[in-house]
């Protein structure tokens, strides 16, 4: 993933009002972060830790959503397993919900899928980063082709969301 300003990101948001993007927290490291090894970019308000977002890019544009964390998954400290990366964690997968997008949020209307509470789940595919013993499945597939399936796992929950 090209590395993306806090303008680019704020402008990208899908699921939210101009307004509560311009107020939502951007990190201030965007520098900092492994762009090269990045799916997506996935961060938490540090004030509000219920509060995460979600920035990549679909079909050449950045595509970004804010999230809900409902704590569901953490709270019982059982194994679960990322939808997105399809890495197990004990206590470090949250239900994370997003409101729809256009006219379906006004209605109320939300999609949730199991993510990582870090949201790091382009680190764990690529081995970065540990989840600890038995956190990925073992699989016969390439690096390359669990980033194309992460990729593909992401954009589709975009596209519910926007849908």
């Amino acid at each position: 993933m090209e590395p993306l300003t806090g303008q680019e990101i704020r402008a990208a948001f899908v699921n939210c009002t101009k307004g509560e993007a311009k107020r939502l927290y951007i990190p201030r490291d965007l520098a900092d972060r492994p762009w090269e090894d990045l799916d997506f970019l996935g961060w938490r308000d540090p004030q509000t830790h219920d509060r995460a977002y979600l920035v990549t890019v679909v079909d050449d544009r950045p595509r970004a959503l804010a999230l809900r964390s409902t704590g569901l998954a953490s709270a019982h400290r059982r194994r679960s397993m990322c939808s997105i990366c399809l890495t197990s964690h004990t206590g470090g997968v949250s239900l994370m919900v997003a409101p729809k997008a256009g006219r379906a949020r006004q209605q109320g209307n939300s999609v949730g899928s199991y993510l990582c509470d870090d949201l790091a789940c382009s680190l764990y595919v690529r081995g970065k980063k540990d989840a600890g013993v038995g956190s990925r499945p073992q699989e016969s597939l390439t690096v390359e082709e669990k980033i194309e399936r992460t990729v593909a796992n992401v954009a589709a929950f975009i596209a519910k969301v926007t849908g």
